[in-house]
């Protein structure tokens, strides 16, 4: 899940905030010991009834897996009510998650004595994150907190742990070699759709390794306050990455460019959540996040229903913008801000010079025009799509696609008929099942998807190409691994990887670095060269390549 040398960086940052803030203590000790209103809190856990082996029914509350893989819940009730609904039916589901997020963290650091350290330093960090956190949202995660495995009390008490998963979300997008993050998004209406209705999709190109997206739960809320809603997520976490609510309101979120932040805020997560439980028109969606102190940078679109129409809102630690297109029927959203607000944001502008955000953007208004007309099909086809601007060639697993092949999810929405798609593994190449909101929150609840509206998978996922990448996927690691360690790999080895993956300039770019940590500067040189052949994701690659083949020169 973690690369190590970024986990490093952070650790000695936060490490050095740490030391010079320990006599803060009693700030930590605050922020640990804070819990929601204490009233029902410690009330008995309710108990599910298992129906089957993937169904379980608590009340009205019912959690099943349908045949694509996927989980499909329906919760109802107050926040408290919610919470433990979630922790009860879905317990087996959090705590898996959490041994994945814990163990990634834990194996980080090697003994016993820095994990302890380390726990602390976690604990200064989000020690005013409790103060950001509304009431409700605390009781809910309080409710799932219950359920928690216990392995993890030394490093922090269940809901403490709970807490903290909700902004690690944010540090995933500020350390984008930590967590690779890079979502595409689009809106259309108007004449850019096949009925003029509004269509949204999004790719959630958010990879915390392959564990991390095992278990994805279609989670149908029905709170006591504010709209019902659906959201697609992941176990025990109860922000929102995409979702819709009966009101036809969506909400995708795409990482901007952050610093490393020291301390936590609001996660972004959070502040979706709260849109989609509370607005149905992109001006109340506007006005929530307004009120919000976040800690990293954040596009949050937002369309409606009843607007017709869909905006950004650009939010930072310090800046905020608005987004809206002029005489445009569609509006696409990579990783980098379009307002007036950000206009000239060094962060900002580095990161569309430098990283792989303006050929994402680029590729997206390039594949809506080419479609012309735009529906839930022709949607999906553009979310599926692995070339790059102009119908370059990238190989698969590039940064600079739509589709990289690493997605957690993909999805599309209709709000003005309250229908989505969700994407079925792996990434966003099988199937996209579909759900009508109308229908999951009627009196008489169908917790099921609608078959004639169901989008086939991806022919790709068939083929010998797709066979051969998973293959790529699994030799990149072993190859790392050896380089890291400088263990010999044969030259029947290495061609075969190449052939697994041959447009990919990264690639090449493994197999050079290989032959440099060898000695062997010559065949170092060959692949170096390959690579810069290639589609190179980033400017940062780009001269790191150059380097590289600067330096293997220098030592022929």
């Amino acid at each position: 899940m973690t690369n190590k040398s970024s986990f490093i960086s952070i650790y000695k940052v936060i490490s050095w905030g740490f030391l010079c803030l320990i006599f803060q203590a009693c700030g930590v000790q605050k922020s640990l010991e804070d819990r929601p209103e204490k009233t029902r809190l410690d009330q008995a856990l309710p108990e599910r009834i298992q129906l089957n082996q993937t169904t379980f029914q608590l009340k009205n509350n019912r959690l099943q897996k349908n045949k694509e893989g996927l989980w499909e819940l329906y919760v109802e009730g107050d926040p408290l009510e919610r919470g433990y609904a979630i922790g009860s039916l879905s317990k087996e589901l959090i705590q898996k998650q959490e041994r994945v997020f814990m163990e990634a963290v834990l194996e980080q650091v090697d003994s016993e004595s820095y994990q302890k350290f380390l726990s602390k330093i976690i604990a200064w960090y989000n020690r005013k994150l409790y103060q950001h956190v509304n009431e409700e949202f605390k009781q809910e995660i309080y409710g799932i907190s219950r359920f928690n495995t216990g392995e993890y009390d030394n490093f922090a008490k269940p809901y403490v742990r709970s807490l903290y998963l909700h902004g690690a979300h944010d540090i995933g997008h500020a350390l984008q070699d930590l967590m690779l993050v890079g979502c595409t998004s689009f809106a259309a209406w108007g004449e850019k759709t096949s009925d003029g209705q509004l269509l949204v999709g999004r790719n959630f190109d958010f990879y915390a390794g392959d564990q991390f997206s095992e278990e994805k739960i279609i989670a149908f809320i029905k709170p006591t306050q504010g709209h019902p809603f659906m959201m697609y997520t992941w176990p025990g976490f109860i922000g929102a990455v995409s979702g819709m609510n009966k009101e036809g309101l969506t909400v995708t979120i795409n990482a901007g460019k952050s610093k490393i932040p020291l301390i936590a805020k609001t996660p972004i997560s959070l502040v979706a959540r709260e849109i989609l439980q509370y607005a149905k028109t992109t001006t109340e969606a506007i006005e929530i996040a307004r009120k919000k102190e976040v800690f990293v940078s954040e596009s949050i679109m937002v369309s409606s229903a009843i607007d017709k129409k869909a905006v950004l809102i650009e939010v930072s630690p310090k800046n905020f913008g608005v987004y809206e297109v002029e005489n445009s029927n569609h509006l696409s959203c990579s990783n980098h801000f379009q307002s007036e607000a950000y206009a000239n944001d060094k962060r900002n502008l580095a990161s569309i010079e430098n990283s792989h955000t303006q050929a994402r953007f680029d590729r997206m208004e390039e594949l809506i025009q080419e479609k012309n007309t735009l529906n839930p099909k022709k949607a999906a086809e553009i979310l599926r799509n692995k070339k790059g601007v102009a119908d370059a060639i990238l190989g698969f697993g590039n940064e600079l696609a739509i589709n990289q092949l690493l997605a957690h999810h993909s999805i599309i929405f209709k709000p003005e008929e309250k229908q989505v798609w969700v994407s079925t593994n792996p990434y966003q190449l099988g199937a996209y099942v579909a759900y009508d909101l109308d229908e999951v929150f009627a009196e008489e609840s169908k917790l099921k998807s609608i078959d004639s509206l169901k989008i086939e998978a991806d022919p790709f996922l068939f083929t010998e190409e797709f066979k051969d990448y998973e293959k790529f996927r699994a030799q990149k690691k072993i190859i790392e691994k050896s380089i890291q360690q400088k263990e010999q790999i044969s030259s029947k080895k290495l061609t075969a990887f190449i052939s697994l993956n041959t447009d990919f300039w990264e690639t090449h770019f493994l197999v050079g670095k290989y032959y440099y940590e060898q000695k062997d500067y010559k065949k170092a040189i060959i692949n170096f060269k390959q690579a810069l052949r290639r589609e190179v994701t980033s400017l940062a690659d780009e001269e790191m390549l150059k380097k590289y083949l600067k330096k293997s020169y220098r030592k022929l």
